[in-house]
């Protein structure tokens, strides 16, 4: 992976941990390894451990905006085995993380950034400055 893409990767982690933040979760651990997996985000939502893929994508002149679903179909179904894999051994060697636990739930964010010259993303509640203009996020709940 190139340095540019893991930098992108690493904003879009940064951006969807405040994403979360701002709606009122916990978060627990970033960029967690267990049992071979890395874990994007580990968050507490009024109980209720969540684990976050999060998928970044950048917008280029040639393609549409509306890349959130084609992002989120990254996490297919081998994808969503090693994640359920790796949060089972992140709860295992957490003993901690299950007091006052209300369940689990796997969600995946998607942040989408324009780099078109000139032009802006249509603003969302992510975006309240303008240099964020050019970020778009989506969230899915409980998305396997």
């Amino acid at each position: 992976m190139t340095r540019a893409r893991r930098s992108l990767g690493r904003e879009g982690e940064e951006r969807a941990a405040r994403h979360l933040e701002a709606r009122g979760y916990q978060i627990v651990a970033r960029n967690v390894r267990a049992a071979r997996v890395e874990i994007d985000l580990v968050a507490r939502d009024r109980g209720v451990v969540v684990f976050v893929e999060v998928k970044t994508r950048r917008r280029g002149a040639r393609q549409a905006f509306g890349r959130h679903a084609s992002a989120a179909e990254a996490v297919d179904e081998r994808k969503q085995a090693r994640l359920r894999r790796g949060a089972a051994a992140w709860l295992a060697e957490h003993p901690e993380s299950r007091r006052g636990r209300r369940g689990v739930r796997f969600d995946v964010i998607t942040c989408l950034r324009d780099d078109r010259a000139g032009v802006l993303a249509p603003m969302n509640d992510d975006t309240a400055h303008p240099e964020d203009a050019r970020w778009s996020i989506e969230h899915w709940e409980a998305a396997f």
